[in-house]
């Protein structure tokens, strides 16, 4: 198995389209076309991690957060950053990132959050928007469902929990092919009035070149009509953050004692009470202030996250319990889930690292 064969695999797990502009996911060193010994997961790939996987002979280090963030002008070892890329590459060790990309998808970063906390009925907090294209097209009846069943399987259609979703409906397409047309209905110069369907599917902007190259292969005509428009609609199943509920209420007091069990936190820092049962919550993985607003306005009661400065706790107006449970602690169970996921997919060993990459300790 090579390098890359695992590489498509974490894209169909964490999509590098779904991650944001700032990011710096994929492949951050090593060739795709190396051949893979073994699959060592991390949060961070730090030096210490590298030695790991250079000793249990793993040649990809699968990483949550990119070791390498912003540009290098030099690499001589004098920090951290650039100690790990230096060992990585005298060693032939791919490296890969997903951050945002798992951060944004439905079942990813969050998820994982929620899931730890036992919450249900759970929704993305922040939807992704200008995600979503829609694709309009037109053929003869007797290319019509062919066209459209290759339109689905190139990833059109898909709705929430629907897929195969199109709009279909009957007009009349009219043509007149010049001198060097081949025209699969009619002759050259021949004004022709045909009965066409109009196809109408709507698709992730990351599946476009897939889409437009299933509608070029399977359409009838020479030229072939299509509009792509960018739709204002909000992504429902892709964004940052998410919300959940429990079962039952839970005072605030034994609310934040269960999430510090539960996410194994060396300590909590949070706003005042409110006085008010926990039931709705909010998580964001890592850092999270800017979205406060966002799980006030979701009616969350207690908004779970990290990195929270002095004057953002005011923030929380009362309106809601605000918690810093700190970065790794809210991202804790990603590691397992991307080490769970490749286990299931790839015949090649799938290591969890044992090397402690928080790099913030509690007294």
């Amino acid at each position: 198995m090579l390098i890359k064969d695992i590489l498509s695999v974490l894209e169909q797990m964490a999509p590098l389209a779904y991650a944001e502009d700032f990011d710096n996911v994929g492949l951050l060193t090593g060739s795709p076309d190396t051949t893979a010994t073994g699959v060592l997961v991390c949060h961070d790939a730090l030096e210490s991690v590298i030695d790991e996987a250079i000793n249990k002979n793993c040649n990809l280090v699968v990483c949550f957060h990119p070791i390498l963030f912003s540009g290098l002008k030099k690499i001589t070892g004098k920090n951290y950053v650039e100690r790990a890329i230096i060992k990585a590459i005298k060693n032939d060790i791919a490296i890969y990132a997903v951050h945002t990309a798992l951060d944004n998808h439905q079942y990813g970063v969050n998820k994982i959050f929620c899931d730890a906390l036992g919450l249900t009925n759970t929704k993305v907090l922040i939807p992704k928007e200008n995600y979503i294209r829609k694709l309009v097209t037109y053929t003869i009846p007797e290319n019509h469902t062919k066209l459209r069943n290759a339109l689905f399987d190139a990833g059109a259609g898909n709705i929430g929990n629907y897929e195969n979703c199109s709009f279909n409906s009957q007009g009349l397409g009219t043509y007149q092919g010049n001198e060097n047309s081949n025209p699969e209905i009619g002759n050259r110069g021949e004004f022709m009035e045909n009965t066409e369907i109009k196809i109408e599917v709507t698709f992730e902007k990351h599946l476009e070149s897939k889409i437009l190259k299933a509608l070029f292969s399977n359409h009838v005509y020479e030229e072939v009509a299509y509009e792509i428009y960018n739709l204002n609609n909000s992504h429902q199943n892709i964004g940052l953050g998410m919300t959940g509920e429990f079962i039952e209420p839970m005072e605030e007091k034994a609310f934040l004692n269960f999430v510090k069990d539960k996410m194994q936190a060396g300590g909590i820092r949070h706003s005042a009470y409110t006085g008010k049962p926990i039931k709705k919550v909010a998580v964001l993985g890592g850092s999270g202030s800017f979205s406060i607003k966002n799980a006030i306005a979701s009616g969350a009661d207690a908004f779970l996250t990290a990195d929270l400065k002095y004057h953002q706790f005011y923030e929380a107006e009362g309106k809601l319990l605000l918690a810093d449970i700190g970065h790794f602690e809210s991202e804790r169970y990603t590691q397992n889930y991307i080490a769970d996921y490749l286990s299931k997919k790839v015949n090649i060993k799938v290591l969890i690292t044992q090397t402690d990459t928080n790099p913030v300790k509690y007294f």
